[in-house]
């Protein structure tokens, strides 16, 4: 299924946001100088003292443009400069989109749309050629948990695998969150919702992107999976919270969206395709007929079973199941690592691109284990004990809320 979708944000009349409006933004201002609307509105934000930088390399951009339309003579007979003087025009002041980035402070004068998104994905070819580009870009990606899940997003976006997005996450960025998500000690206490669609506008400011702050909840997840025109092409599923888990994947197989998942131990990757197939068991029937009503008020011990049903606790790797009798007793949380949830974001990535474009890509449970992959040929030898400093006292460690760190 293809959705049509506006992209960006363009405003009819411009209002300078107050301080906390700006720092507590997400989405991106996009300006037209050709616009005399844009043109006061670009003047205004120049005056206002609200800049930090003023970033503009357009005729860079341009040169670029003109050798990714004609890769053996970029400028004709022409020298660089004049060709890229014609693509200007004859008011060279008026080209191209004027972005600011009210969080950071930046303005950046870009191509305009068509030709930003031909040059950022003219690499892409031909492992994705410009009419599939095209088509990726009418589609529309949901991913709820933006721990593990904003990797995924980032990459999608990165890649142009959708040019729509929902994303969801009900929890704050903390500093053991930066083993594994890429933001900066200047970012924490921001919520991840928030965090994931900055990245992923300050990749491509012409995106549409929705964030539900709150995660998703019985009141917004029919919202979130959308209706009509609004239906997600895919949704991204990588949170902790069983009736989550359970309610999204409820409401995709009834829209009949695919659904992925990623678990971030031994590269294990869900694949589920109710588009194709809108009676199939969730989690591949691992568990059986129960419902999103039957695991809503489930208590630790309880989700965490519930949790081992779903990932098939038999597979883990031997570090996740022995991390598993001490979270909450000697460790704080799940172990992660950040070449785990990479990897993740990449298979991720790639298996949504395909199913997007109509690969005949199965339901199924996959793993790519890379321990098993590329093992080390002999047993490493245990390093040299080294003797301990005195001890530090350790700050009392509390148990994460359950569903918060994915």
């Amino acid at each position: 299924m293809t959705h049509s979708m506006g992209s960006g944000a363009t405003p009819d009349h411009f209002v300078l946001p107050s301080v906390r409006e700006a720092s507590e933004s997400f989405r991106p201002v996009v300006l037209d100088p050709a616009r005399p609307a844009d043109l006061a509105a670009l003047t205004a934000l120049k005056e206002s003292g609200r800049l930090r930088e003023i970033h503009d390399r357009i005729e860079e951009q341009v040169a670029e443009l003109l050798h990714c339309l004609e890769p053996r003579a970029p400028f004709g007979a022409a020298p660089a400069a004049d060709a890229v003087a014609e693509v200007l025009g004859d008011r060279p002041a008026t080209y191209g989109r004027w972005i600011w980035y009210p969080w950071s402070g930046r303005l950046v004068r870009l191509l305009p749309e068509p030709e930003f998104r031909l040059v950022r994905t003219d690499r892409n070819r031909d492992k994705i050629t410009r009419e599939q580009q095209q088509d990726l870009l009418r589609r529309r990606v949901g991913v709820i948990g933006l721990s593990v899940g904003s990797s995924a997003a980032l990459t999608c976006a990165m890649e142009g695998i959708g040019g729509a997005f929902r994303l969801a996450d009900f929890d704050r960025l903390g500093l053991s969150n930066l083993n594994r998500l890429r933001a900066g000690v200047h970012e924490l206490g921001l919520e991840k919702s928030v965090l994931c669609a900055r990245r992923m506008y300050e990749l491509d400011p012409y995106l549409d992107i929705e964030i539900h702050r709150a995660g998703v909840t019985e009141e917004t997840v029919e919202d979130f999976i959308g209706d009509g025109e609004r239906t997600l092409d895919l949704l991204v599923e990588e949170c902790d919270t069983p009736w989550v888990k359970v309610a999204a994947r409820e409401h995709a197989r009834r829209r009949r969206v695919p659904v992925l998942m990623d678990t971030n131990d031994r590269g294990l990757l869900d694949i589920e395709r109710f588009d194709l197939e809108p009676d199939r068991p969730l989690f591949h029937g691992r568990i059986g007929t129960t419902t999103s009503a039957d695991v809503r008020d489930l208590e630790r011990d309880a989700a965490i079973r519930f949790l081992l049903t779903v990932v098939d606790e038999q597979r883990l790797s031997p570090a996740m199941t022995d991390a598993l009798t001490r979270v909450g007793r000697t460790l704080s949380s799940w172990p992660q690592l950040a070449s785990g949830v990479m990897l993740g974001a990449a298979l991720v990535t790639d298996t949504a691109r395909r199913i997007l474009l109509g690969e005949p890509l199965p339901s199924g449970r996959h793993y790519l284990d890379l321990e098993a992959l590329v093992p080390a040929p002999h047993p490493v030898p245990a390093p040299h004990p080294v003797p301990a400093p005195h001890p530090v006292p350790a700050p009392h460690l509390v148990p994460a809320p359950h569903g918060a760190d994915r």
